[in-house]
């Protein structure tokens, strides 16, 4: 055997040479906007996430969350500086254990400048330590934070993480999460995923959650207060978890009434639409002034107001559907909304079928005798919305009504195999409208272009044919409500 020998002038040369990038004009900023058009700031260009770790501490009585995030990547491209969403206050940023410089910009933007650009292709480990009092900034001219008696709580969309954690902002760039939160003794922290443990020392508890499947940033959530936890196991094997505060008044029994039905409807959907896709489920109601629910992956937030008129499984029905139309399979751009809305609203109607109180298609046709063609219901596209109407009632009901027209022009046999088969398909990643056209026109062997058209693209009512000729009847009297209608009305206020 024979050692090659290399002087160490060249050595020390050859070093420099691997030091330096081939070309430095090759590293530029990445963009401070995923490409977005709805939100053109939102997420960031230049790199994918895989992981956030975040250790937290909070302060229910000031509201002051101090911590640090440990953010794993991948650059994209050659890289000069990043941006991450954000807002609270940073006093050290770290690239690869060497610290970086950093200033905010825009409305929420942190721009990281590191020492050494970044190649495309390298794993980054970023590390930003921060703290503030989330409820004390605003972007756009609003706050996401919510701040209870007893704590707060982070659920919002299409934006929430910027109050709590920096992070490349958009549904496009799905990751992993560990949440470690410590707080006063005697306050709970939930948040998504499986509780892997707790600790107590010097007065405060350390609560660590995980979600190990990926998950958008607007799905994270995180609950400070103090809670009633109550824990179970589907029938199929699913955990449950779920918590309501303690001061939730008279709506505490209609919310425990409806989420604590979480197992058995998670079992149910699975029957509809494939295995659960997560390792855990479960709803929290804390005693928040907000209206809505909002599908926080694992963990469904609900507003009290939910609950006010009484029991509502039908809410619990519709964000639980989200946790295979919307979590699992997410949306790559905001105008994908009504894969989202659309069939959690129509997992809504097939729940009214099962209870005897409405099938889906004499509520498809009750919504379609309501609104009349010059309504501007039917100006809405649900296929494209546009930002100011992401979250009109049109993405939600006429949304749904697309659906039933689906079923009708396919048959309950194929219409279901694709209602299985496209969170199969799909499964932990992102879609868009015109890929679910393509997937149910491949497993049905039809063409459906006219009537994707029809009811998501445009700015009209469809011919009553296309609900089935139920409809035509229904458009010519006066509409019959059905039994479950005023249950599914009251939860327009849902995402």
């Amino acid at each position: 055997m024979h050692r090659r020998l290399i002087a160490p002038g060249a050595l020390a040369a050859a070093s420099l040479m691997l030091a330096i990038p081939a070309s430095a004009a090759s590293f530029s900023p990445g963009a401070p906007g995923i490409g977005d058009p709805y939100y053109p700031a939102y997420g960031n260009g230049g790199y994918d996430v895989s992981h956030y770790d975040l250790r937290l501490q909070y302060q229910p009585s000031t509201d002051e969350l101090a911590g640090t995030a440990t953010i794993l990547a991948r650059t994209t491209q050659d890289l000069s500086s990043f941006d991450l969403d954000f807002l609270l206050d940073v006093s050290e940023v770290r690239v690869n254990g060497v610290k970086a410089s950093f200033a905010s910009s825009g409305q929420h933007e942190l721009v990281v400048t590191p020492k050494t650009p970044l190649a495309k292709g390298t794993a980054v480990t970023v590390v930003v330590r921060y703290s503030g009092v989330p409820s004390s900034k605003s972007a756009y001219g609003f706050n996401a934070w919510h701040r209870t008696p007893d704590g707060a709580v982070a659920a919002d969309e299409p934006e929430a993480a910027w109050w709590w954690f920096p992070s490349n902002d958009h549904p496009l760039d799905k990751a992993t999460y560990d949440v470690s939160v410590a707080v006063p003794d005697g306050t709970q922290v939930i948040s998504n995923g499986l509780l892997q443990s707790t600790s107590s020392r010097l007065g405060w508890t350390r609560y660590n959650w995980r979600e190990n499947k990926p998950q958008a940033t607007y799905l994270a959530t995180l609950a400070v207060g103090k809670f009633d936890i109550t824990t179970s196991t589907s029938e199929g094997g699913v955990p449950i978890v779920n918590a309501y505060s303690k001061d939730l008044g008279d709506n505490d029994g209609a919310a425990r009434a409806s989420v604590e039905r979480t197992g058995e409807l998670v079992d149910w959907l699975s029957g509809y639409f494939g295995p659960y896709p997560f390792a855990s489920a479960g709803g929290y109601v804390p005693n928040t002034t907000t209206g809505y629910a909002l599908e926080t992956q694992t963990r469904v937030y609900y507003s009290p107001r939910q609950f006010a008129n009484g029991a509502n499984t039908s809410v619990v029905v519709h964000e639980l559907a989200h946790q295979w139309y919307g979590d699992s399979v997410s949306l790559k751009g905001w105008k994908d909304i009504w894969i989202n809305e659309g069939f959690a609203r129509y997992a809504q109607w097939l729940w009214s079928e099962h209870e005897g109180e409405g099938t889906a298609q004499e509520l498809a046709d009750y919504v379609y005798a309501s609104h009349p063609a010059d309504d501007a219901f039917w100006t809405v596209e649900p296929g494209d919305p546009g930002p100011d109407n992401q979250f009109d009632i049109a993405v939600y009901d006429r949304g749904a009504l697309a659906v039933q027209a689906l079923r009708n022009a396919v048959g309950d046999d194929t219409f279901f195999a694709i209602l299985k088969g496209w969170p199969r398909e799909h499964a932990y990643g992102n879609a868009s409208v015109a890929d679910f056209e393509a997937y149910a026109e491949q497993v049905s062997g039809k063409s459906l272009g006219s009537l994707f058209d029809a009811w998501l693209f445009q700015p009209s009512k469809p011919a009553a044919a296309a609900v089935k000729a139920a409809a035509v009847k229904a458009a010519a009297v006066a509409p019959v409500q059905p039994k479950s209608w005023k249950k599914i009305e009251a939860t327009n206020d849902v995402r």
